[in-house]
């Protein structure tokens, strides 16, 4: 097991016995604790069972009795005089719930379900990441997002089930389109998914001044680790005030969903929070130990680098222990084939060094990513310890970080930190000792333009060539969508960037169309309706939800990206080759990228050529090597059957332009 820790024995919620029912809650400081159960989610006065205290901490109570279907709660009584704890009238859920029930309110009022689950039948499921993780293309999306929209035409829209719906537009069906083999997930643990009513002040003195849709839609605010997202269940609900997680629906479709994508070669990769829990909610941690579970400031105040109020101390045992149980509970119990550490530089060393250790010893193959900032940006640690990164070098370098003061290569510009040997670096794996390396090995750079934080690269394209475009409030998104002819050429040229680099590439849903997020004006209260968003973590409604007839208006850049993926799965040598293997061309114009990709050492010896022209301006001329050479992308398609021969040598590589060619062996 995990964090073996003798003083401290850690037991996962309620546990059902032939006979009776064992609870114990890890409550070092409190005075006396009561479990409290309920025959019903909804019923008002529960049975108060005293818990006995035990020596390390934990609090102990054996009911006779079955009690599976059932909810409890925990009444905490803390000492009077106990400085820094809090004190609640409130029932408290576990935090080891594996299944939970709440309403949905900011304060979720939640109580865990006692479970005695059967057997899923996982009909021989395994894990499918591959050996070689360079093999990957991952696709980031909202579970949500992915059948919402009518046009997905799912009839469970924005659940488990929907997306794995067959013969639909939607979900699972697109990810088989576009040819992608891992997804990852934004959070599906338990989270808070109500934030309190906007510009109203709460009996607890929250005062909601920022989030006019008074929703967190995105799940970064975890309630319960080891729980499912009971609204994406079929009997759940998204609608405020009512209650989801009163079955076991939710574990039991997650559970096929991730099944069924498995069945397609797609892994799943689960976007988890361990950085700080949900903010407004009743969150058990803040209750049982809030000096020691999370990190505090000289004057005792909670520490904010989350930027949410709350940082988690992941270096208390307690913390520790609940941060690598957790991963391996989805690992083992949902087939869960990798993680990607939202803030992971909040978490401390050594649990990073042991989630890697423990999580090996169920899939040697297990995929870690970590966003490697908050509080400081340590990409090149995470690396050391065998970790991926997102890689934020990449996306800076070729697109930029603001598309109006900061806009990089694809718009022929230079990003402050980048230079011609920094965009020949990332092509190779944005590797140490090179400038602007960040990782040890190439398969630790998670490259990508855009996600799920930020514009879309769509709408940094748009705003980039038009800065007027970021202020402006548009009427309909239908003007918005149609990339007019530099768009698309720089579209394409981001594109060509991504799909020719070392290391694992990532694209965020609807990049491969140029997904606009325009602001619904459906909300008087958001002064932003109308304009493109750059943080729609808070919108439940079609600013988010992925709308598929899009695709049509920008169908030439959808099969652009649907080919270039199945080229480079085509081909070792945009995916699998070392450094070593990458010979650069040198040209006057630095916004040039010419290179040559050639091994004996791979499965294929194609020798491939890479020309990339991010000058906005000028056309240039390429000589190619000596042989004959057939043209497999170039700026407008891809060839991914039959390549087009090379007729004239120079070539003419148009501005904000690139190709892919092979040489013919003779």
């Amino acid at each position: 097991m995990a964090g073996q820790n003798q003083s401290l024995s850690f037991i996962w919620g309620a546990q059902q016995k032939p006979t009776f029912c064992l609870f114990r809650l890890y409550c070092p400081k409190a005075e006396r604790v009561d479990a409290v159960l309920f025959n019903r989610y909804d019923q008002r006065n529960g049975e108060y069972h005293p818990m006995e205290k035990l020596d390390d901490g934990n609090w102990h109570l054996k009911l006779p009795g079955r009690h599976v279907g059932k909810y409890y709660a925990y009444r905490i009584q803390h000492p009077g005089d106990a400085e820094g704890l809090l004190h609640t009238e409130s029932l408290i859920a576990d935090p080891y719930s594996r299944q939970i029930a709440t309403s949905n309110h900011y304060r979720q009022y939640a109580r865990t379900r006692i479970d005695e689950p059967e057997p899923f039948n996982w009909q021989g499921d395994s894990f499918v990441i591959p050996p070689e993780q360079r093999d990957l293309i991952i696709y980031e999306t909202h579970l949500r997002d992915m059948t919402a929209h009518p046009s997905a035409g799912a009839q469970s829209p924005g659940t488990y089930n929907g997306m794995i719906e067959r013969n639909i537009t939607g979900g699972i069906s697109h990810l088989k389109k576009l040819g992608v083999n891992a997804v990852e997930f934004l959070p599906l643990q338990k989270f808070a998914g109500f934030e309190p009513p906007f510009c109203q002040k709460t009996p607890e003195g929250f005062h909601n001044t920022w989030n006019a849709y008074s929703r967190n839609h995105w799940g970064y605010m975890t309630s319960y680790f080891f729980a499912p997202e009971t609204m994406y269940a079929s009997d759940g609900s998204t609608k405020a005030g009512t209650v989801t997680g009163t079955s076991d629906r939710a574990a039991t479709e997650l559970k096929q969903l991730v099944r069924e994508l498995h069945r397609e070669g797609i892994a799943v990769i689960m976007d988890v929070v361990y950085n700080h829990v949900s903010q407004y909610d009743l969150n058990p941690l803040k209750y049982l130990d809030r000096t020691d579970f999370f990190r505090t400031d000289e004057d005792g105040k909670l520490t904010s680098e989350s930027g949410c109020g709350n940082d988690l101390r992941t270096e208390s045992p307690y913390i520790r222990e609940l941060i690598i149980s957790s991963v391996l509970w989805w690992m083992q119990e949902y087939h869960i084939d990798g993680f990607r550490f939202d803030l992971a530089n909040l978490i401390d060393r050594e649990t990073i060094a042991e989630i890697r250790s423990e999580a090996e010893k169920i899939n040697p193959n297990v995929l870690l990513i970590a966003e490697p900032w908050g509080g400081g940006y340590d990409p090149t640690g995470f690396s050391a310890y065998g970790w991926s990164s997102w890689n934020d070098q990449l996306r800076n370098g070729v697109k930029g970080i603001n598309p109006v003061e900061t806009p990089g290569f694809i718009f022929g510009q230079w990003h402050y930190e980048s230079s011609r040997e920094s965009l020949e670096n990332f092509i190779k794996g944005t590797l140490i000792h090179e400038p602007n390396g960040r990782f040890h090995h190439q398969e630790h750079a998670i490259n990508y333009l855009e996600a799920h934080d930020g514009y879309t690269l769509g709408d940094f394209i748009r705003i980039a060539l038009d800065p007027a475009k970021r202020n402006k409030k548009f009427n309909k998104k239908t003007k918005l969508i149609p990339l007019n002819e530099r768009e698309m050429k720089t579209a394409r040229l981001a594109a060509l960037f991504l799909m020719t680099s070392q290391g694992i590439p990532m694209l965020h849903a609807g990049q491969e169309w140029g997904r606009s997020k325009w602001i619904v004006p459906d909300n008087d209260d958001d002064p932003d309706r109308g304009k493109l968003d750059h943080n729609s973590y808070e919108k439940d409604n079609e600013t988010n939800y992925l709308d598929y007839t899009e695709i049509e208006a920008n169908q030439s850049l959808f099969e652009y990206y649907r080919d270039l993926i199945r080229i480079r799965r085509h081909y070792p040598q945009l995916r699998l080759a070392e450094a070593g293997d990458i010979t650069f061309h040198e040209y006057e114009d630095p916004l040039l990228l010419t290179f040559e990709i050639y091994s004996e050492e791979l499965p294929t010896n194609d020798h491939l050529l890479v020309t990339l022209n991010g000058n906005s301006e000028t056309d240039h001329q390429l000589t190619l090597p000596e042989g004959r050479w057939e043209i497999i992308a170039d700026g407008l398609r891809v060839y991914p059957e039959e390549a087009a021969a090379v007729k004239n040598n120079p070539l003419t590589i148009p501005a904000t332009s690139g190709m892919i060619l092979r040489k013919i062996p003779e």
